[in-house]
């Protein structure tokens, strides 16, 4: 559980959100977050989903079991990073025109 603290920071700062800003959206407050991000405390099970929801990561993720890729949103909006991550979750649910469920 060390990265959760490091994921959620990160996570935090790529979406260009404060401590403030976070724990507004998760109706926490601010120093809790920073509890989080300095290891000093866990998240409850609500606010992990919360978490995942707001940053469209899975609670695996959050909590180190998942590993995956990150792509570096620096620099772009909020509306920006939806309409990515929207355009994603389209390109996962739609099938591709050239495989063969037959392998």
């Amino acid at each position: 559980m060390v990265d959760f603290g490091n994921r959620l920071k990160t996570l935090r700062i790529s979406n260009s959100l404060t401590q403030k800003d976070l724990a507004s959206r998760l109706n926490i407050t601010k120093s809790v977050i920073s509890a989080y991000e300095t290891g000093a405390r866990l998240p409850s099970y609500d606010v992990l989903i919360g978490l995942s929801n707001i940053f469209h990561v899975t609670t695996d993720y959050l909590l180190g079991v998942e590993k995956k890729t990150e792509l570096d949103l620096s620099g772009l909006s909020f509306e920006e990073k939806e309409a990515l991550y929207q355009l994603v979750q389209a390109m996962k649910h739609r099938s591709h025109p050239f495989t063969n469920d037959n392998g």
